[in-house]
């Protein structure tokens, strides 16, 4: 199926300038890019996408963190996406993500894991409604 998801590179991947070698990883899969901005994360802004983790003690450190420098905000389309999105940037800490993935090879911080992506299509489609429209 195909399916479009959202990803955005962190302050801490953008700021290492990792954003072409993230790139080529989904052109290597024959994903397309539809829309792409380097960008600034309002508090406003931030603390809308975290929702989900508003009751969490780390949510006020995700809204410190994804607003202390600039992300690239991308979508990215292709067969069933979303899957295997997940799949490529690696488990969520960087020490515990296998080798070959993006956060495996480049991250080496729990909370600075350079890199989100959608966990699901309803996910997805909120995300991109969020920093695209």
């Amino acid at each position: 199926m195909i399916e479009q998801t959202f990803v955005a590179i962190k302050p801490d991947g953008v700021k290492r300038k990792l954003i072409g070698k993230i790139i080529s990883r989904f052109e290597d899969l024959d994903f397309t890019l539809k829309h792409a901005k380097l960008m600034n994360v309002s508090r406003e802004l931030a603390k809308e996408h975290y929702v989900e983790h508003k009751d969490k003690a780390f949510f006020s450190d995700l809204v410190a963190f994804i607003t202390s420098g600039e992300i690239f905000a991308m979508v990215w389309e292709g067969e069933n996406a979303i899957e295997i999105t997940r799949k490529i940037i690696g488990s969520t800490n960087c020490i515990k993500a296998d080798a070959g993935t993006i956060r495996g090879d480049f991250g080496n911080e729990l909370q600075k894991n350079i890199i989100h992506a959608s966990d699901s299509l309803e996910s997805a489609k909120r995300e991109i409604k969020l920093f695209f429209e």
